[in-house]
């Protein structure tokens, strides 16, 4: 009897929050054990103006955790994503950790940022570098500048020029233009060409 009444209120809220016709019969199919359309409703409340409204979001994280419970990989990927823009760090992690072994970039570099700034792990430089060298090579930019900034300052590894440059020209490369006027930097220097000071900056402006 406890439990028919928890549904009823259940079903009776889900339908006061108006989520139109075609979700409805969705949550049905996926209560009825139809499990890839539980990630379809978990898509549906969490993206456009249903994500505006907090209960539509809190509805559609709850079909994403019994989608990813199913074992739909995607569902876990934007789980853990959520969790850290709402700043769930620990709640994040095993999220994270699972997708960066799987090569999802933002995992990785969600996960370096993590250790970089201690959000709810322990503080390790050694880890951020990690995490955020895979998720460079991945293609993320910057990333690739986060890891040029560990080399240059030391954090938990030598300070190594060598490194640094080559982690600016990887973002560079990757379409970073602080990574190319980075890269461009050190490389005039390593070649002895001296870079334009202010007053000739402004000059060559009036030229």
């Amino acid at each position: 009897m406890r439990f028919l009444l928890v549904y009823l209120l259940g079903l009776s809220y889900i339908h006061a929050l108006d989520l139109g016709k075609e979700i409805d019969e969705q949550i049905k199919a996926c209560k009825s054990g139809e499990t890839p359309i539980c990630f379809k409703v978990a898509i549906a409340l969490t993206t456009g103006d249903n994500a505006e409204v907090q209960e539509k979001k809190e509805l559609g994280l709850e079909y994403m955790r019994r989608a990813c419970s199913y074992g739909e990989v995607k569902a876990c990927d934007l789980l853990g994503e959520n969790y850290f823009k709402e700043k769930h760090f620990f709640a994040a992690k095993p999220y994270f950790e699972s997708a960066c072994k799987r090569n999802v970039v933002v995992a990785c570099t969600g996960l370096g940022t993590m250790y970089r700034d201690g959000n709810e792990v322990k503080q390790d430089d050694s880890l951020s570098r990690k995490y955020y060298e895979k998720a460079c090579n991945l293609g993320d930019k910057d990333a690739c500048i986060n890891v040029a900034i560990i080399y240059r300052g030391g954090f938990g590894v030598k300070k190594d020029r060598r490194q640094e440059k080559m982690y600016y020209q990887k973002a560079c490369d990757a379409g970073s233009k602080v990574g190319c006027s980075s890269f461009t930097r050190m490389d005039n220097k390593d070649r002895g060409i001296e870079e334009p000071g202010i007053l000739d900056k402004l000059k060559s402006l009036f030229n």
